[in-house]
């Protein structure tokens, strides 16, 4: 039985083998093929991360794939982004990225896209459950064949970026599918590339492989002070999320990473609209503003995102978990790979070093993602009470959650869309300010039993 709490906003996740037993998988790929064979595709591109469950999951989705019609490109074991760029690469009609991203090593899941790499999330997720429950599936016998793209996404990347002076860096891909791709590429294009944690295992012996959270970047902090590199990269699992750290060891908040690569887009692109989160800082709407641009909030998740940068044609942009869409002389997929390269483009033009560059953005205090655990079936509605109770008193943007703005800081509480936990950044011009903000969401949070966390949870660097 599929639980109806693995059909997310933006991708199908869930505890690998339980939820993606592979009669399920079976289903979904039944689902998926009906869903978007009735939209005109006819043959998908899936791709898979290196996760232990992968494989299964692969030969179960194509089953059911094949059976409703459509017919398969698989291009193996690859990144994310590689698995969009072949999607337009070899003119397919759409495709499935099997990957767990950035969670804990149980889990699995689906990210499904369109013709053109528009994503498919929200309602049309809901629609392909409802084709599965209703038994409502096309019949066929799709053909499947095997390619690889990835040295053409490499040959692409190396046209696309020019680096003019010699780069120290250094590289964790924690395990991920970044090490297929990136110590090579950089190393070509004439970098002196230091890596850690580059070799694919899907077990995740060192840390998970997600570049945002702090405790998982200690090493690569360590290594960039080590061996006095100019930066240092961190990929998550499959590659569509970037962390960065500077040369003195700090790690750099993708808020103000988009900020950085901001200034060059608008140069290229004056007037043009950025658009970023609910969780970034006050800081990047004044910088984009101060270079010309036009700042967009939206609502948080990959999908939502890319969406709503296609919608407004926006060259670049970007969400504090670390994924980060280059339209601007590239797909318009978030592409951690790419990102990080445009970024060293930008440091290879300038004598200035990264940490320069970050202290010219205006600094607030600020904290990173806070997560807190909650459950799947109540955490929607937590946000929800959370949200009215805050609006009788203050201003509330709540496009995404709810950001309550205090005039000196602010506050944000929303549900993920990928795990059962509630995510919230708080920031503020002084640290006294901004626990007392924290404080104040605190004290509401205890009123909800389903909601667990610690002071620990909540502590300030």
């Amino acid at each position: 039985m599929l639980k109806p709490t693995i059909f997310r906003e933006y991708d199908i996740r869930g505890i690998a083998d339980e939820d993606l037993v592979d009669e399920n998988v079976v289903l979904l790929g039944k689902g998926i093929g009906t869903f978007l064979g009735r939209q005109g595709s006819k043959t998908l591109v899936i791709g898979r991360d290196v996760r232990l469950s992968s494989p299964r999951l692969r030969d179960a989705l194509v089953k059911g794939l094949q059976s409703t019609g459509v017919n398969v490109i698989d291009v193996g074991v690859t990144l994310t982004p590689i698995q969009y760029f072949a999607i337009l690469h070899l003119n397919a009609d759409g495709g499935v990225m099997i990957t767990g991203s950035h969670n804990p090593i149980d889990y699995n899941g689906l990210k499904i896209s369109k013709k053109g790499v528009v994503p498919v999330y929200g309602e049309q997720i809901q629609e392909i459950r409802k084709i599965i429950e209703s038994d409502d599936f096309a019949t066929g016998a799709g053909e499947i064949v095997e390619k690889n793209v990835m040295d053409d996404y490499v040959t692409t990347l190396k046209s696309k970026l020019k680096f003019n002076k010699k780069l120290k860096i250094v590289i964790d891909a924690g395990n991920g599918t970044a090490g297929l791709v990136a110590p090579k590429l950089w190393e070509d294009m004439g970098c002196d590339v230091e890596c850690i944690y580059c070799e694919p295992d899907g077990r995740f012996p060192n840390h998970l492989p997600d570049p945002t959270v702090l405790k998982y970047v200690v090493d690569l902090q360590e290594k960039v002070l080590e061996t006095g590199a100019d930066l240092g990269i961190g990929y998550d699992g499959d590659s569509d999320r970037v962390g960065v750290i500077d040369e003195k060891g700090r790690m750099i908040f993708a808020d103000t990473l988009l900020a950085i690569l901001s200034r060059e887009v608008l140069d290229r692109n004056p007037g043009s609209e950025i658009v970023f989160d609910v969780k970034c800082s006050q800081a990047l709407p004044e910088e984009i503003r101060k270079h010309g641009g036009k700042p967009l909030m939206w609502k948080t998740g990959h999908s939502l995102l890319k969406a709503k940068m296609k919608e407004i044609n926006s060259p670049l942009a970007g969400e504090m978990s670390g994924h980060i869409f280059y339209a601007d002389d590239y797909f318009g997929f978030d592409d951690a790979i790419y990102v990080s390269g445009r970024l060293m483009q930008i440091l290879s033009n300038t004598d200035q070093k990264l940490s320069e560059i970050v202290d010219e953005i205006p600094h607030f205090e600020s904290t990173p993602e806070i997560r807190i655990d909650a459950t799947d079936e109540d955490k929607f509605n937590v946000v929800a009470d959370i949200a009215d109770y805050f609006k009788k008193s203050y201003d509330a943007i709540d496009i995404d959650g709810a950001r309550v703005l205090f005039g000196d800081g602010w506050g944000l509480v929303r549900a993920s869309n990928t795990q059962p936990v509630l995510v919230l950044r708080f920031e503020a011009k002084t640290k006294d300010r901004l626990q007392e903000i924290i404080e104040v969401f605190k004290t509401k949070l205890r009123e909800y039993p389903s909601i667990k966390f610690s002071d620990e949870d909540f502590a300030i660097a």
